[in-house]
């Protein structure tokens, strides 16, 4: 039973690295926090990552290095180092840290970039992982996943494709789904990704959609979840929209779909 619990609060720190901290979390005998929590190296350098004990007890903390992958719908998830792994290529000093109930030390983080790497975004995660407290009456180990992204020197590859557009049904809502290929070689963040939903007939627009902020990682995909607010009958079209960064273009697409 213990075990299991282990691995419940494994996974939940690992997708919530990035939120805020909880206000009430000085008062769990057990609390973790990062920052940042998402640390970009370009080339060969280092950062430094805040490590807090925000917990009432002492906690020793085992630091270590893991494969990372996003699913489609943007969770994170430990996985075997791949081949745009950057795991081997990390340093972390030190490899474990002794924090007394709301005290914070520093983790350094540095990349050694092979001279044979592919250009663009390698991804690992550094891993914070608690032991049980000598003498609890419940053990309980807190795991955080930080997320650290190395850019290799060389030729900088953009390349989004919107792909299939469809209809689904998740949790009693409807929504639209937008499936996204990266076949570039760096992470793209898409944010404030929108699409617009007109009657294909008249052109009179239905709604307007948006889509939460994520991640892709080169060379995969992911789906982007548009959620619909208002019951829609017939043919529409919806153009979906990612805006451009400073110096590049926005991508636009054009769908017709029939509710």
């Amino acid at each position: 039973m213990i075990g299991h619990g282990v691995r419940l609060l494994t996974v939940l720190a690992l997708a919530l690295a990035s939120v805020p901290a909880d206000p009430g979390a000085a008062r769990k005998p057990v609390a973790l926090m990062a920052a940042p929590a998402r640390v970009v190296l370009a080339g060969t350098t280092r950062a430094a990552v805040r490590v807090t004990n925000s917990g009432t007890r002492r906690v020793v903390v085992d630091v270590s290095r893991a494969g990372f992958a996003l699913t489609l719908r943007g969770r994170p998830r430990i996985v075997r180092r791949g081949a745009r792994s950057a795991a081997s290529w990390l340093k972390l000093r030190p490899k474990h840290l002794a924090l007394p109930a709301r005290k914070s030390a520093s983790l350094l983080v540095s990349a050694s970039v092979p001279r044979k790497a592919e250009p663009g975004d390698h991804d690992a995660l550094v891993l914070l992982t608690t032991r049980p407290s000598a003498g609890a009456r419940v053990a309980v180990r807190v795991r955080l996943g930080v997320v650290v992204i190395v850019r290799a020197p060389g030729t900088v590859v953009r390349r989004l494709e919107l792909r299939r557009l469809w209809v689904a049904r998740r949790g009693g809502r409807r929504l639209l789904e937008l499936r996204v290929v990266n076949r570039g070689n760096v992470t793209e963040t898409l944010a404030r990704v929108h699409a617009t939903v007109s009657r294909v007939r008249t052109g009179r627009r239905l709604a307007t959609l948006g889509a939460a902020r994520r991640d892709v990682r080169p060379h995969s995909q992911g789906i982007l979840e548009f959620r619909l607010r208002r019951l829609m009958r017939g043919a529409v079209s919806v153009g979906v929209v990612i805006p451009g960064a400073p110096g590049r273009s926005a991508i636009r697409r054009t769908y017709a779909i029939r509710f």
